[in-house]
């Protein structure tokens, strides 16, 4: 396996999309181990490290809490998540929430799309499902024009 560069907090904050008080505030709070150090105290990390960073950037999108992570981030990549029935079933409702959101969102768009390509018809409501059969067949018809 080749040797891991060692990256400085700089480069750290750049790769991981974290922001360097962020990095810190994280070692603090035991969410990332803490860093080791080059003799005059600066602080080094890792590619693991990186990939680490950018797991816990991945689950903060799903609206997960900090201390939900802890659980996960001490597995590793050979642990099987199923031998954990707990962490499997809360990480299940996450990647639940997720789709919900993400079917949300669509609706949202077929709802944008449909005033863009109907010259702003008003009878949907992307407030909830009711207009999403409608709001899908009228996008279809017209599915590339811009009114």
């Amino acid at each position: 396996m080749a040797q891991s560069s060692l990256l400085s907090i700089k480069e750290a904050a750049e790769q991981s999309g974290l922001t360097e008080d962020t990095i810190r505030y994280y070692e603090k709070i035991g969410l990332l181990p803490r860093a080791a150090r080059k003799s005059n105290g600066h602080r080094t990390y890792t590619d693991d490290n990186i990939e680490v960073m950018k797991l816990i950037v991945c689950m903060r999108k799903t609206g997960m809490p900090l201390e939900d992570m802890k659980p996960y981030l001490r597995l590793t990549i050979m642990d099987d998540i199923k031998k954990f029935p707990d962490l499997l079933e809360n990480i299940l409702a996450y990647r639940q929430s997720i789709l919900e959101q993400m079917a949300s969102l669509q609706l949202i768009v077929d709802f944008i799309d449909v005033h863009l390509e109907s010259e702003g018809s008003r009878q949907e409501d992307c407030g909830n499902n009711t207009g999403l059969p409608e709001i899908r067949r009228k996008r279809k018809k017209t599915a590339f024009s811009v009114k």
